[in-house]
């Protein structure tokens, strides 16, 4: 897809259909017209690739008492099946399952004119700006863009309104075993929480311990810190360095401003260990060591 169409669809719905205007039954059957109408509700259905996947009970319970009592207030975004009467939702899930329960006819909707590509990025896309999914249901948003879409992490970025390293972190935690996904999925572990998890070789039995105390996410970090079984962990030797080995970590952490340590082995050879704090000081590394070359 060309740059000015990602861009235009990272501006949201709002790019596509501009200002809602009032309801107007006269215009139901206008294809071209965007305003909102009003369609019967069993005519409008779900999109089966809506990232979107858990909906909280009470909030829907909420909703459907606040729809008996006021009707939808925001029309739902659907795009038209061909060959039917059809519609398929883009945005706004959540409003047809309360209307469901609240049992009503029909309900407002703006239908948009879009391909099978963008209504699928645009499902993603406003469930993120609207903070409507869970981390793993906004993890696996990020990657179907980049599967699907051949999205790269700083396209995703550009077009949802976050951070690279946001991006890459979020997407790290559809690497945690089901059992801490069922933490994450549930409220018990936090975001910040899983990204700790992520790579740890007792991972399932921190997620439990975390949430048996209900440790706080800088409580996880100092766990963290002090395990030794830390994958990222540099190992360290009893045997004191000599003066220039450490002299050369010094001068090369000086040069970083990032935390560096050289183990030299007897043969000649070693290993440098170059300790970063997230991504963005990881990018950082890898940009000067491109520049090197």
């Amino acid at each position: 897809m060309a740059d000015d169409s990602r861009s235009r669809l990272g501006r949201g719905l709002a790019s596509l259909i501009g200002d809602v205007g009032t309801e107007n039954p006269a215009n139901d059957r206008g294809t071209g017209n965007r305003s909102q109408r009003r369609v019967p509700i069993e005519h409008v259905r779900a999109n089966p690739h809506n990232p979107r996947k858990t909906f909280a009970e009470a909030e829907l319970a909420d909703l459907t008492n606040s729809i008996r009592e006021r009707g939808i207030i925001q029309p739902i975004i659907v795009r038209a099946v061909k060959g039917t009467e059809n519609f398929e939702i883009i945005a706004g899930e959540r409003r047809w399952r309360a209307a469901q329960r609240a049992a009503l006819h029909d309900v407002p909707v703006v239908v948009v004119e879009v391909n099978d590509q963008e209504a699928l990025q645009l499902a993603i896309i406003e469930n993120v700006q609207r903070a409507d999914l869970n981390p793993l249901e906004e993890a696996a948003g990020y990657q179907a863009l980049a599967d699907d879409h051949h999205y790269s992490q700083e396209e995703i970025a550009k077009t949802v309104g976050k951070s690279r390293s946001h991006v890459a972190n979020t997407m790290r935690l559809l690497k945690l075993s089901d059992p801490v996904k069922a933490f994450l999925n549930s409220g018990e572990l936090s975001a910040g929480h899983a990204r700790l998890l992520v790579g740890q070789p007792n991972a399932e039995a921190l997620a439990k311990d975390i949430v048996a105390r209900g440790l706080n996410v800088r409580q996880v970090e100092e766990i963290s810190r002090d395990n030794p079984a830390r994958p990222d962990r540099a190992p360290r030797t009893s045997k004191s360095k000599d003066a220039d080995t450490a002299a050369l970590e010094r001068r090369v952490s000086d040069a970083l401003g990032l935390k560096v340590s050289v183990d030299h082995g007897a043969g000649g050879n070693g290993t440098v260990h170059i300790k970063y704090k997230d991504l963005d000081q990881l990018d950082e590394i890898m940009r000067r060591l491109a520049r090197g070359k």
